[in-house]
């Protein structure tokens, strides 16, 4: 295990450290066929009975049969709200990792022609990437593309790549040149209040933003050399700054800090999509978020964090926190763990971006299969975006922590990002 997934490990024994995938597809349901074939591809992967042993920091694949009981969610007309709750209730249930388990839950929902195929994982297994490539096995042999046996094995056990004095020296030296204006950021930053710290339950909610929107913030992101995730960061704090007005009036916590996810599989040079494992980075960015800023002066000032961040790839240090955290975290008590992060390392929240259109590629003249995602927040953020384009669609799901945000405040930040999207299309 690499000190991503022990931190995770870490995160779940307060509260289930789960993601989830719903993927919908334009076929009809066949109970018999779906169970089938899911059973084939877990089997097929070898990603059945997993063991942990935390003392050595490995794990271990069992393989044979799979335990795969696919639970029905209400269907037809209106099918969103109970599938969002379903959503919601699979982020909280715990998986028993310390025995022989399987790590993946499935669901599924019926709607008109189409149905929902949801997965929740125990996200210390996987990250983001491995899930799309088992998600796209399941809907290909469902869907007759494939058979048994016809996709390349994966790698189960992928090398480490965290041991940075080993692999990225240079990254070590100018994470740790970094670090202290990380942490005076940090200091600066206001902290979210948490009306009860021993709440660590799950809120979702979802939303999409429509082909005109995608393209206005294409638009707007080029013509002033802004990437859409700088964007998508720029939403969420100008999203969450209205949720922290008595910051304004701070004598030194003014700023607001969220993080970012970062896929690293390229910068680890990885030679094969089938490597089935969790391969993150992360960084931080912070900004006052002063009253009237636009959004695309927040971007600006976050696209100038972003660069100097990838310039020395400084994403790829994050073992090295996770390493300092970990150590410390251990020597709380549960109560106290629960409260470290908000008092230590303030964050608002977090994102994480991915492009489902760069590594699921659809068959022409076919139906378009719809694609979205949601994360736990776990003990570290009260709040995580999850951000996935298909085609020219973004979907997005709003897992937050309800005993820092209200139904009430998820809906109005939801209305805000629209707002923002709407001024761009005004000016585009």
């Amino acid at each position: 295990m690499n000190l991503f997934q022990r931190t995770m490990l870490q995160w779940n024994d307060l509260h289930p450290y789960n993601a989830v995938h719903v993927v919908r597809i334009p076929v009809a349901l066949d109970p018999g066929r779906l169970r089938t074939v899911i059973k084939a591809t877990l089997e097929r992967y070898g990603l059945t009975n997993l063991t942990l042993d935390r003392t050595k920091g490995i794990f271990h694949y069992h393989g044979g049969p799979a335990v795969c009981e696919i639970k029905t969610v209400a269907g037809g007309e209106g099918t969103r709200p109970s599938f969002q709750a379903e959503i919601e209730d699979q982020l909280n249930t715990a998986f028993a990792p310390s025995e022989s388990f399987n790590p993946f839950r499935f669901f599924v929902a019926t709607e008109r022609n189409s149905i929902s195929l949801g997965v929740a994982y125990f996200h210390a297994v996987a990250d983001a990437e491995s899930v799309v490539l088992l998600m796209k096995d399941i809907v290909d042999a469902y869907m007759g593309r494939n058979g048994p046996g016809v996709s390349s094995p994966v790698e189960l056990y992928p090398p480490r790549y965290d041991n940075l004095l080993r692999h990225c020296p240079g990254v070590l030296a100018s994470r740790l040149f970094a670090f202290p204006s990380l942490v005076r950021a940090v200091r600066c930053s206001c902290r979210p209040r948490y009306r009860d710290a021993e709440n660590l339950d799950n809120g979702f909610a979802f939303f999409s933003l429509k082909p005109e929107a995608l393209l206005s913030l294409f638009k707007a992101g080029k013509s002033r050399g802004i990437t859409l995730n700088d964007l998508f960061l720029a939403l969420l704090m100008k999203g969450i700054s209205p949720l922290a007005p008595d910051r304004t009036q701070a004598a030194r916590r003014r700023m607001i800090s969220v993080g970012c996810i970062v896929n690293i599989r390229k910068d680890l040079a990885l030679g094969s999509r089938r490597s089935f494992g969790l391969f993150l980075g992360s960084f931080v960015v912070s900004h006052e978020v002063p009253r009237g800023i636009s959004l695309m002066d927040l971007a600006q000032d976050i696209r100038r964090q972003t660069l100097e961040i990838k310039r020395g790839r400084l994403y790829l240090g994050t073992p090295l926190e996770l390493a300092v955290a970990r150590f410390t975290f251990s020597l709380f008590s549960t109560p106290r763990r629960k409260k470290f992060y908000q008092k230590n390392y303030p964050l608002w929240g977090g994102a994480t971006n991915m492009n489902l259109n760069s590594l699921w590629t659809q068959p022409p003249g076919e139906k378009p299969i719809d694609y979205f995602r949601a994360v736990s927040t776990g003990p570290a953020t009260p709040l995580v975006l999850s951000v996935t384009t298909v085609r020219d669609v973004v979907n997005i799901g709003l897992t937050y922590r309800s005993t820092v945000f209200s139904a009430a405040e998820i809906e109005q930040l939801k209305t805000d990002f629209h707002a923002s999207l709407g001024t761009l299309e005004a000016h585009a």
